[in-house]
């Protein structure tokens, strides 16, 4: 998980440093109509659950109690298996945990330089996954003390504020001996086969490191490339017919990402492979990160999703160009509005972002132009990891990415039960005077006069969804609420028709509205925590009603407040 191109700029030591924007409040302009057409008889594919998919740092909080609390309710709102990525699945240590840290002693030696193996810890976190039937994007990494090849220091202690350099200890480097590092991949997906069954490993995805092209790998890209055939090779010989891929580099868009990405690639399809001297490596998918930047402007928090856009429409670009890898899943291993889950909002201001509804909106938007971008690039995107989990012992609403705070949910986390409770196949969206479509929020991300108001659309048989946002990359509240119609046409028959009505703003699915209304209590007791938990659900806006549709054709009218989702469902 890259840190942001700007965040060591971000901090309040920092501020006069900042450029006069010329940005002006959207409240100064008046708020104009939206009409946005769905035709449900015009399909345009399939609506792949790319959001069912999540990550982290810290593998321990995953069976500590607000981790297995969080987990259990991403299982639920999601009809298909999850999966799940987190880092430091072979780091030295007894189960410690911290910010950006955790540890399982898969592997330490004995005196004489013997391997000893030891998946209690790893076991754990995997079975919490299995018993709520998710399943492990399982990572290979980082580099046990006794094989690293600069051991010491080995662990760092690093805190939102300090220097980000400073995580990148023993655990990056390259091993000292590749064999013995094959060895204990082998082990572990042989392991694996043994406990789980050979048919539940094969369902897993299996990927070397994380960002190799930044600090978290020490050594050199050919290093990295030795240690993916090395791995890949192990992984195989436990398994032939499991899933392995990577590279899992930072955006390609950023810095020199997309040159350590095509390296990698063409190694894949045409160098001579470490192992068995062959051309060519196995891949079974590919990844890369995607991030966006925001900042404060004019005391207000700007996002940028149109860096994120950018990130992502690169990397399809990039795997385009290669016709023998083109047709491969791609997972986007981690996918964002800025790069570090960990640093709360004391630290870095533009973090603020993340408690209420502007994360939910954003996540919103961002997801329906990933699918549009996979589209146009002709590419298979499978899935886009979440990097954004929950943070034990730390301050309520303290501004760390998470979907839950001490154990309540936040907005963003009913974004995804939007998704989860849509239709499988997706259906056409217009609007006649379109202000944003993906090539302009991608160029241009959401800065002008008007927001971003728009719609995923999908049906089954009997059902159809309509997920409609309001979005601009700057949180100005205070704007008008955005009027939208929405004309829904290509019903298979006339008829009685029952609508659902789910909605995300200040007043619903809003936990840290109601945390500020009872005074931002940093020890909430017993009932003010379940009004929370309660206040962290999806909820409804109104009651469900019937509605008449005449000549295949329905007409829906509301009010969205600026950073507001609406979930229409709608069954005959």
């Amino acid at each position: 998980m890259a840190i942001s191109k700007s965040l060591v700029l971000w901090k309040p030591v920092c501020f006069l440093l900042f450029s006069i924007s010329t940005y002006h409040s959207s409240a100064q302009y008046a708020v104009e109509p939206v009409t946005i057409q769905v035709d449900l008889s015009n399909e345009v594919g399939e609506l792949l659950p790319i959001w069912s998919w999540w990550g982290y740092d810290e593998p321990n909080y995953t069976y500590m109690k607000d981790g297995q609390k969080l987990l259990s309710e991403i299982a639920k709102l999601s009809k298909v298996p999850v999966y799940v990525r987190a880092h430091s699945l072979l780091v030295t240590g007894e189960g410690t945990y911290g910010l950006k840290w955790g540890s399982t002693n898969a592997y330490t030696e004995d005196k004489k330089g013997r391997p000893i193996y030891d998946w209690t810890i790893v076991d754990r976190i995997f079975d919490t996954y299995i018993e709520r039937g998710m399943k492990p994007f399982a990572q290979i990494g980082f580099m046990p003390q006794a094989l690293s090849s600069k051991p010491e220091p080995y662990r760092h202690y690093w805190k939102p504020g300090a220097e980000y350099n400073d995580i990148y200890t023993g655990w990056a480097y390259p091993p000292k001996d590749y064999k013995k590092w094959a060895e204990l991949v082998y082990q572990w997906v042989t392991h694996s086969v043994d406990r789980y069954g050979k048919e539940e490993v094969e369902s897993w995805y299996w990927e070397l490191w994380n960002e190799p092209n930044i600090g978290y790998w020490q050594g050199t890209t050919e290093e990295y490339i030795k240690l993916y055939d090395y791995s890949a090779d192990a992984v195989k010989r436990a398994l032939p017919t499991a899933k392995v891929g990577g590279p899992e580099t930072t955006g390609p868009d950023w810095d020199k990402a997309e040159e350590f990405l095509r390296t990698f690639l063409d190694h894949v399809v045409s160098g001579k492979n470490y192992v068995t001297g062959k051309t060519g490596s196995p891949l079974d998918f590919i990844s890369f990160h995607a991030k966006g930047s925001p900042k404060v402007v004019d005391g207000m928090v700007q996002m940028n999703i149109g860096t994120q856009l950018r990130d992502i429409d690169k990397g399809f670009e990039v795997v385009a160009s290669y016709p023998t890898l083109k047709h491969l899943p791609i997972l986007i291993g981690e996918s964002d509005p800025e790069g570090c889950a960990a640093c709360s909002e004391a630290d870095y201001p533009h973090n603020a972002y993340r408690n209420g509804t502007m994360y939910a909106a954003y996540t919103a938007a961002a997801f329906a132009r990933k699918y549009d971008l996979a589209k146009h690039h002709g590419v298979n995107l499978l899935g886009a990891i979440t990097w954004g989990f929950e943070f034990e012992e730390q301050p309520w609403f303290a501004g760390f990415r998470d979907m839950a705070t001490n154990g309540v949910d936040k907005p963003v986390l009913n974004t995804f039960r939007m998704f989860g409770m849509m239709e499988d196949q997706r259906v056409e969206v217009s609007q006649d005077n379109l202000s944003y479509d993906y090539v302009k929020v991608r160029d241009e991300s959401v800065r002008g006069p008007a927001p971003d108001v728009n719609a995923l659309a999908s049906k089954s048989q009997k059902a159809a969804t309509v997920m409609i946002w309001n979005y601009h990359d700057t949180n100005d509240l205070a704007v008008e609420d955005s009027p939208v119609k929405i004309n829904i046409g290509g019903f298979p028959t006339d008829g009685r028709i029952l609508l659902t009505h789910y909605r995300i703003d200040q007043e619903h699915s809003n936990s840290y509205t109601v945390w500020k209304e009872m005074g931002s209590p940093q020890n909430p007791t017993s009932e003010q925590m379940a009004t929370l938990e309660e206040a962290g659900q999806l909820k409804l806006y109104g009651s469900p009603e019937w509605m008449d549709v005449k000549n295949k054709k329905l007409t829906i009218s509301m009010k969205l407040p600026r950073q507001g989702i609406s979930l229409l469902k709608l069954e005959w």
